[in-house]
């Protein structure tokens, strides 16, 4: 799967929030995104422009997983979603 190189932090956090994840808190630029479905589990994203390609592979497990639970992940927001 080819990854896009131009998605933000906050993209990544509005897109895991179809899998169930919500910010439990911000620490200066990173969130922690939180979620009960299925157990508690909890994922660090940089609130950067753009995040590097590393960063991205290094969330490509779990996305992966959580795209083999039969939901897509959107990472592209309309205006309003903002």
């Amino acid at each position: 799967m080819k990854l896009p190189r131009d998605v933000s932090g906050d993209d990544l956090a509005k897109g895991l929030n179809i899998f169930g994840y919500e910010v439990s808190r911000q620490v200066g630029s990173h969130l922690r995104l939180t979620t009960t479905q299925r157990g508690e589990h909890h994922v660090t994203v940089p609130r950067h422009d753009s995040l590097k390609l590393g960063t991205l592979e290094s969330l490509g497990t779990l996305l992966s997983i959580l795209a083999l639970a039969g939901t897509k992940l959107s990472l592209r927001f309309s205006e309003s979603d903002c």
